[in-house]
Protein backbone atom coordinates (compact mmCIF):
# COMPACT_ATOMS: atom_id res chain seq x y z
CA UNK A 1 0.00 0.00 0.00
CA UNK A 2 0.84 3.71 -0.81
CA UNK A 3 1.52 4.74 2.45
CA UNK A 4 2.63 8.89 3.07
CA UNK A 5 3.71 10.19 6.85
CA UNK A 6 4.27 13.61 7.39
CA UNK A 7 6.74 15.29 10.56
CA UNK A 8 8.83 18.38 11.34
CA UNK A 9 5.74 20.42 11.88
CA UNK A 10 6.10 22.59 15.26
CA UNK A 11 5.38 26.22 16.63
CA UNK A 12 7.91 28.94 15.20
CA UNK A 13 7.89 32.79 15.19
CA UNK A 14 7.76 34.97 12.05
CA UNK A 15 10.85 34.79 10.62
CA UNK A 16 11.67 31.42 11.26
CA UNK A 17 12.47 28.24 9.74
CA UNK A 18 11.36 24.81 9.74
CA UNK A 19 11.47 21.78 7.62
CA UNK A 20 9.08 19.26 6.96
CA UNK A 21 9.77 15.48 5.89
CA UNK A 22 7.10 13.52 3.84
CA UNK A 23 8.39 9.41 4.51
CA UNK A 24 7.06 7.50 2.36
CA UNK A 25 6.27 3.18 1.69
CA UNK A 26 4.63 1.37 -1.68
CA UNK A 27 6.14 3.98 -3.75
CA UNK A 28 9.62 4.94 -5.37
CA UNK A 29 9.92 8.77 -4.80
CA UNK A 30 12.16 9.48 -7.57
CA UNK A 31 9.63 8.16 -9.99
CA UNK A 32 6.57 9.66 -8.80
CA UNK A 33 5.53 13.50 -9.04
CA UNK A 34 4.79 14.79 -5.43
CA UNK A 35 3.28 17.59 -4.06
CA UNK A 36 2.70 19.37 -0.72
CA UNK A 37 -0.36 21.05 -0.06
CA UNK A 38 -1.79 23.27 3.48
CA UNK A 39 -5.23 23.65 5.14
CA UNK A 40 -5.77 26.42 7.50
CA UNK A 41 -8.85 25.85 9.52
CA UNK A 42 -12.19 27.28 7.19
CA UNK A 43 -10.33 27.04 4.47
CA UNK A 44 -9.44 25.51 0.88
CA UNK A 45 -6.88 23.34 1.13
CA UNK A 46 -4.21 25.18 -1.27
CA UNK A 47 -1.31 23.61 -3.42
CA UNK A 48 2.41 24.44 -1.92
CA UNK A 49 5.20 23.22 -3.99
CA UNK A 50 5.54 19.93 -6.40
CA UNK A 51 8.41 18.00 -7.59
CA UNK A 52 8.30 15.76 -10.77
CA UNK A 53 9.65 12.90 -11.43
CA UNK A 54 12.16 14.52 -13.97
CA UNK A 55 13.11 16.74 -10.67
CA UNK A 56 11.40 20.04 -12.07
CA UNK A 57 9.56 22.34 -9.39
CA UNK A 58 6.69 24.60 -9.24
CA UNK A 59 5.32 26.43 -6.18
CA UNK A 60 2.45 28.55 -5.20
CA UNK A 61 3.33 32.40 -5.47
CA UNK A 62 2.60 32.69 -2.00
CA UNK A 63 5.61 30.72 -1.27
CA UNK A 64 7.91 31.43 -4.09
CA UNK A 65 11.56 32.54 -2.54
CA UNK A 66 10.96 31.12 0.79
CA UNK A 67 9.63 27.60 0.30
CA UNK A 68 11.48 24.87 -1.91
CA UNK A 69 10.61 21.17 -2.22
CA UNK A 70 13.15 18.26 -2.56
CA UNK A 71 13.18 14.84 -2.09
CA UNK A 72 16.19 12.02 -1.04
CA UNK A 73 15.81 9.10 -3.42
CA UNK A 74 17.80 6.61 -0.93
CA UNK A 75 15.72 7.44 1.91
CA UNK A 76 12.51 7.84 -0.53
CA UNK A 77 11.52 10.83 1.43
CA UNK A 78 10.60 14.23 0.23
CA UNK A 79 11.28 17.35 1.83
CA UNK A 80 9.87 21.11 2.41
CA UNK A 81 12.15 23.77 3.62
CA UNK A 82 10.11 27.19 5.01
CA UNK A 83 11.98 29.96 5.21
CA UNK A 84 10.98 33.76 6.45
CA UNK A 85 7.63 31.80 8.10
CA UNK A 86 4.95 34.05 8.44
CA UNK A 87 1.73 34.34 10.58
CA UNK A 88 -0.67 33.16 6.86
CA UNK A 89 1.85 29.99 6.83
CA UNK A 90 0.20 28.38 9.88
CA UNK A 91 -2.18 25.33 8.72
CA UNK A 92 -1.98 21.66 8.31
CA UNK A 93 1.02 20.75 5.71
CA UNK A 94 -0.17 17.56 3.70
CA UNK A 95 1.95 15.57 1.23
CA UNK A 96 0.48 13.58 -1.82
CA UNK A 97 1.21 11.59 -5.09
CA UNK A 98 -0.45 10.00 -7.63
CA UNK A 99 -0.62 13.77 -8.82
CA UNK A 100 -3.73 14.11 -11.18
CA UNK A 101 -4.11 16.81 -14.24
CA UNK A 102 -6.30 18.84 -11.60
CA UNK A 103 -3.18 19.02 -8.66
CA UNK A 104 -3.13 22.52 -8.64
CA UNK A 105 -6.61 22.21 -7.16
CA UNK A 106 -6.03 19.01 -4.30
CA UNK A 107 -6.16 16.26 -7.36
CA UNK A 108 -4.05 13.73 -6.03
CA UNK A 109 -4.98 9.78 -5.25
CA UNK A 110 -2.71 9.36 -1.85
CA UNK A 111 -2.19 11.70 0.61
CA UNK A 112 -0.51 11.48 4.26
CA UNK A 113 -2.17 12.12 7.75
CA UNK A 114 -0.65 15.78 8.02
CA UNK A 115 1.16 17.71 10.05
CA UNK A 116 0.57 21.17 11.91
CA UNK A 117 2.57 24.26 11.34
CA UNK A 118 1.81 27.32 13.46
CA UNK A 119 3.96 30.45 13.14
CA UNK A 120 3.41 32.97 15.81
CA UNK A 121 3.62 36.85 15.28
Amino acid sequence: QVQLVESGGGLVQAGGSLRLSCATSGIIVRSNDMAWYRQAPGKQREFVARITSGGRTNYADSVKGRFTISRDNAKNTMYLQMNSLKPEDTAVYLCATGLLVTYASGGALYWGQGTQVTVSS
